[in-house]
């Protein structure tokens, strides 16, 4: 009973320590560049437009994507305290050397630098510790429990970096936050994180004890194995069209809502952040109960239920908020989906490699998204946009859906294998 116990207390600590992660050094990378965008625009010995400004998103989108694949060969090469070491100092340090930056090129490079380190602390770092540490049956609740770190330290972060642009400047804030982020990071890479030493430290559920036994921690596929199976082939390509939808969705919304003048996009804006916190809550719990399949399944009925309700909100105002719940509530199938996934469908021997491919697709289809989405309004206006994004979200989910059949199918046969030999 005691070992148990201390096995637990070890993984949650872990978790304990990516909520940390994703709540501070993570969420100043990923979460507070929005805040600056009026200032350094209004600074014009930048030379910065609002169009030019945005680009920063654009490359760092695409760099994290490039770079993702390359980032999850890296964990196979290094340890891990120094590659996360790493990772906070050039994302953090990043995000304190745009105080420097004196034109939009530099800005954009440090961009692109401070996306590799948060592919590296917490885009491939945090999900390859929870599927490190955690048996199927709760890796879903201890990543879901992790991610909701990012949400709860975006509460604090949002309003503290509003005041202090205001009183220090924004040259200033962007030292400031990526000295607290670096900080915060450090301490907990060197004295909190580490991998399991063998199969008896994972944290396993209740019953699930002697079905693991014997289980290798580096069962799977290598990144040219899995790429090679058709269920990687589909669900890249699932993905792919998942980055198509979130574009559009995350960043078209709010000028196609303006359309109707009794919706208030702030409070739309407010809605889906609660409710993003509740469906990285729930989206894990759902995986380990449900498993994948069912999961995925319920997540794109909510996606779709989404983009509807969106479509009609501009003559029904009510179903403004329901498209804000319903984005919210499906947010998990795109931030955790793909961790959770890759462990379940292709195991742990090469995962964070897996893992980069399937992001290095989802960033190009997010890339991608708002652009087309742009130019289908532009020529045949915002109806027939949405009803693609519609077809979009159908093609996103009938290849997961079909990539974790076909894997489930596949490793029972490799099994079934190993067992008859």
């Amino acid at each position: 009973m005691g070992k148990s116990k201390k096995q637990i207390s070890a993984g949650w600590k872990i978790v304990i320590a990516c909520m940390l992660i994703q709540a501070i050094p993570y969420g100043v990378m990923a979460n507070l560049q929005p805040q600056f965008m009026y200032y350094v625009v209004s600074d014009k010995t930048l030379g910065f437009s609002m169009a030019s400004f945005s680009l920063i998103f654009t490359i760092g989108t695409l760099v994290s994507a490039i770079g993702s694949p390359i980032v999850g060969g890296l964990f196979k090469k290094f340890s891990l305290k120094p590659l996360y070491i790493a990772g906070a100092i050039l994302g953090c340090g990043g995000f304190a050397a745009f105080s420097i930056a004196k034109a939009p090129w530099q800005f954009y490079i440090i961009a692109g630098v401070m996306q590799i380190g948060a592919a590296i602390l917490s885009a491939l770092g945090v999900p390859l510790l929870i599927n490190a540490w955690f048996d199927e049956a709760s890796k879903g609740k201890a990543l879901s429990t992790a991610m909701a770190g990012g949400s709860i330290g975006n509460i604090f972060l949002q309003s503290s970096s509003v005041a202090l642009i205001k009183v220090v400047g924004f040259k200033q804030a962007y030292l400031i936050f990526g000295i607290i982020g670096l900080v915060v990071a450090i301490p907990i890479v060197l004295f909190m994180l580490r991998m399991p030493k063998d199969s008896s430290e994972i944290v396993k559920t209740k019953g699930a004890e002697e079905s693991a036994k014997g289980e290798s921690l580096n069962w799977g596929y290598s990144v040219a194995e899995a790429m090679k199976t058709n269920g990687f082939k589909l669900l890249a390509c699932g993905y792919f069209f998942v980055g198509i939808y979130v574009a559009a969705l995350s960043v078209q919304y709010p000028a196609y809502l303006h359309l109707n003048e009794e919706v208030n996009t702030g409070t739309i804006g407010s809605i889906f952040a609660i409710c993003s916190l509740a469906g990285t809550l729930l989206g894990g719990r759902l995986f380990d109960k449900l498993g994948a399949f069912k999961t995925v399944l319920i997540a794109g009925i909510i996606v779709a239920i989404s983009d509807i309700t969106l479509i009609y909100a501009v003559e029904i105002t009510p179903l403004a908020y329901v498209f804000a719940v319903a984005k919210g509530l499906s947010i998990f199938a795109y931030t955790m989906g793909p961790a959770l996934l890759v462990g379940k469908l292709f195991g742990n021997k090469e995962y964070t490699g897996v893992l980069g491919m399937v992001q290095l697709v989802f960033g190009i289809g997010f890339a991608l998204g708002s652009s087309l989405f742009g130019v289908v309004v532009d020529k045949m206006g915002y109806g027939v946009a949405w009803w693609a994004i519609l077809g979009a979200v159908i093609l996103a989910y009938i290849g997961i859906l079909t990539a974790i059949k076909a894997m489930a199918k596949l490793n029972e046969n490799k099994q079934a294998e190993k067992i008859a030999a």
